[in-house]
């Protein structure tokens, strides 16, 4: 299958950003990576070779970078049609009150303002643009629903992240952006290989918690990206399907 959409992808150098970016490369998108880390962004070019993947360094906690981003995107490919808003962080396991002010400035500023400030340069482009419109999937997780024990910072930035979901998708209605959400449950990366070894849970105790394929994931976001703009998944769960989040707490 091959088309002429043009996507970006946050955080494409690892993880579930490199599934997705993969999974559209696969399938005739075009797609910009973007990420902090221009070595890690050049291991996933070169995991899809001979497919139009174009590797950009952006910190998207910074709006300078931002907006030297979707220059790029505009001044190469002239369109966005998909934005998928991954790029996170999390802070260290620590009680609450332990946390510095710092830990939860960098996770506020990475999973909150930078979804952001994309969101916003997408709107620009996309509102602008002919034919008018475009998506945008927004990584929610499933601490968007139920938090981890000590996690306040990612669990209220992932909650922050439904309501800009929402707002997003009401506020893109008269520019035909729609927008969703993806919350993931333990998808099989690097940032959860310590569950298999055990991990705390809401009782106090500690156990290991069951993983899936990160493909699952990218799949699930592929089907999300190739809707046509009158229809719209708003929110999606795609999870372990034995991990304690039913009856979590």
């Amino acid at each position: 299958m091959t088309n002429s959409r043009i996507a970006l992808v946050t955080g494409a150098g690892s993880g579930i950003g490199r599934a997705v970016a993969l999974a559209l490369l696969r399938d005739g998108w075009r797609v910009v990576l973007a990420g902090r880390r221009a070595e890690k962004l050049a291991e996933t070019v070169a995991l899809a070779p001979g497919l139009p993947a174009v590797a950009v360094p952006c910190d998207v906690t910074q709006p300078d970078s931002v907006r030297a981003l979707f220059e790029r995107v505009r001044a190469e490919f002239g369109r966005l049609d998909f934005l998928f808003n991954n790029a996170g962080t999390g802070a260290p396991a620590v009680p609450l009150e332990d946390l510095s002010f710092e830990q939860w400035r960098t996770v506020v500023d990475t999973n909150l303002t930078g979804p952001f400030l994309c969101t916003q340069e997408a709107f620009r482009l996309m509102k602008a643009q002919a034919p008018r419109g475009g998506r945008i999937v927004n990584n929610g997780s499933i601490s968007a629903t139920a938090p981890r024990p000590n996690s306040a910072p990612y669990t209220a930035t992932k909650h922050a992240i439904t309501g800009l979901t929402k707002s997003t998708a009401l506020d893109g209605r008269k520019y035909d952006i729609a927008c969703g959400q993806i919350d993931i449950g333990n998808a099989a990366t690097d940032m959860t290989a310590r569950m298999t070894d055990g991990v705390p849970q809401a009782n106090g105790t500690v156990m290991p918690e069951p993983r899936m394929d990160v493909e699952h994931v990218a799949r699930a976001v592929l089907y999300m990206a190739n809707l046509p703009l009158d229809a719209n998944v708003l929110f999606m769960t795609v999870m372990a399907t034995a991990m304690p989040l039913v009856g979590r707490g």
